[in-house]
């Protein structure tokens, strides 16, 4: 008895109890900004399951016997293991919801159960998490092979698009974080630069013009190229000028393409005519010519040189220039109508205050009116009066922002940030790498979700529908992270627990 009650004592011990307290301070945090994001001139208690402070106490406590389940009940080992048949139930889950789930603004990725709706893409990131650990740890393992790259590539995409076909463009965003887990397993860092420049492409091509991308993508890859090789001088002598040149085409063929014709007499207004040849010339034109030139030649010596990076870089910007002239096709066939609305909005080629920006617009308010210490716990007037639709889950944060200030916002933040890092430092000193690979994809997914999450309260992210993980309203989202978190502290336990 006493040997046993030794081991109890070393299992408890072993446990991250810093882990266990900011999970704890979120989840506290997030039911009292919950409680004042729904109150109104008459306050109830924050108990009253009439009110969804009331039903988020009732998955706190739910939460907390699932950690406890997870914690002391479970055999961490038994994820490894069983992993792959989680993935793929969860995945039949996934694709189920869509011809049987209900459709909930606008999105069909809940299940209704009666007494609560259930949405099985919050668990795809345990499944998904697991899975990727069990794979990546197997002995022999190589990411940068290309069968084994392809494999983990496969089972973050699947479950991914598959949520996208739930309309549920938000939690498939978050899939994307799992490329720094990748980073850390020995995925090239130029995957993550090229995930980066894809983003730019489709930005700048929105919010400019083909020539523009084309002229940046240009620049930067000469620039790579140049670098990478060591000749970064001749890249400021020689291709520079010739950038900033080219990028005076459009105004000089804008000049040439217009003639002014004198007023005749003194009341005679001067009007102004195409030319008939420099008219039909488009700047596009004339950087597709030399392009056309440039890539070949670029692509010979590359070869000749056996410049494997020379080689990549060219087909990179060959995939890139694709991607342009692909843009307004995925942007008016493949996103929604209020996807495609709020990415106007935030890129400033719309102005919808009391529409889709309705949100944004006041939740930055909110935010703004907290001042640096806030107005105070059910104090908050954009609160109060419900000005901020869905306060309590997806823009939970402006409520900390108007009655906590910036001083609360930015305690909120140092949380997470403590979280995240503790988890990192904890997957960093683990043997097992399957331990280490696993607690890596729970920090991608914790980050992700504030980054998006706070960036859309923040108007600096389109609206895309994610909860604040543990502080905003919901029992699936509650839960998922819970599970998420705690098996990662069991796994971790497991490993200290004898040492």
């Amino acid at each position: 008895m006493r040997e046993l009650n030794g081991n109890r004592g070393r299992g408890l011990q072993s446990i991250d109890w810093k882990l266990v307290i900011y999970y704890l301070l979120l989840v506290l945090i997030g039911w009292v900004n919950i409680y004042a994001s729904v109150q109104t001139d008459e306050p109830t208690s924050i108990f009253d399951l009439g009110c969804r402070s009331g039903m988020q106490f009732i998955w706190i406590v739910t939460a907390l016997g699932m950690a406890a389940v997870i914690l002391f009940l479970i055999n961490p080992r038994i994820y490894e293991g069983f992993s792959l048949p989680i993935y793929l139930i969860v995945l039949f889950l996934l694709v189920a919801v869509i011809f049987l789930g209900v459709e909930i603004k606008g999105s069909k990725s809940w299940f209704d159960l009666g007494f609560f709706n259930f949405q099985p893409a919050e668990v795809s990131k345990i499944s998904t998490s697991l899975l990727l650990a069990t794979v990546m740890s197997q002995l022999g393992y190589k990411i940068n092979r290309m069968r084994d790259f392809l494999i983990t590539a496969a089972i973050i995409l699947v479950p991914m698009m598959v949520i996208i076909m739930e309309s549920e463009t938000g939690l498939s965003l978050v899939y994307v974080g799992f490329i720094f887990m990748l980073y850390r397993e020995g995925l090239s860092g130029w995957l993550i630069f090229l995930l980066g420049m894809a983003i730019l492409t489709f930005v700048l091509t929105m919010s400019t013009s083909v020539f523009t991308t084309i002229l940046v993508l240009l620049a930067i890859t000469s620039f790579c190229i140049f670098l990478y090789s060591g000749w970064f001088k001749p890249w400021f002598i020689i291709c520079l000028p010739a950038i900033v040149l080219l990028a005076f085409v459009p105004s000089i063929l804008e000049a040439l393409s217009t003639t002014t014709i004198p007023a005749e007499g003194a009341e005679g207004v001067a009007t102004e005519v195409l030319h008939p040849f420099w008219s039909k010339i488009k700047p596009t034109y004339i950087l597709g010519g030399i392009l056309a030139i440039l890539i070949p030649v670029a692509g010979f010596f590359s070869f000749k040189s056996n410049n494997k990076f020379a080689q990549l870089a060219i087909i990179a910007f060959i995939a890139g220039i694709i991607l342009v002239f692909s843009t307004d096709f995925i942007f008016n066939n493949v996103l929604q109508w209020h996807q495609r609305t709020r990415i106007e909005v935030l890129l400033g080629l719309k102005d919808d205050p009391t529409g889709i920006g309705y949100n944004v617009n006041q939740s930055k308010i909110a935010i703004g009116s907290g001042g640096f210490f806030g107005k105070g716990f059910l104090h908050g007037t954009q609160t109060a009066y419900g000005f901020v639709p869905e306060q309590s889950t997806d823009f939970i944060f402006c409520t900390i922002g108007e009655e906590w200030g910036f001083f609360g916002c930015a305690a909120v933040l140092l949380i997470y940030f403590l979280f995240i890092w503790r988890i990192i430092k904890d997957a960093e000193k683990s043997r097992e790498a399957f331990t280490r690979i696993y607690g890596y994809c729970v920090a991608c997914c914790l980050f992700m979700h504030l980054f998006i999450n706070v960036g859309m309260t923040l108007g600096i992210m389109p609206v895309i529908g994610i909860p604040l993980p543990l502080v905003s309203y919901g029992g699936s989202s509650m839960w998922g992270f819970t599970a998420l978190i705690f098996i990662f502290i069991a796994l971790n336990r497991n490993e200290n627990k004898y040492y």
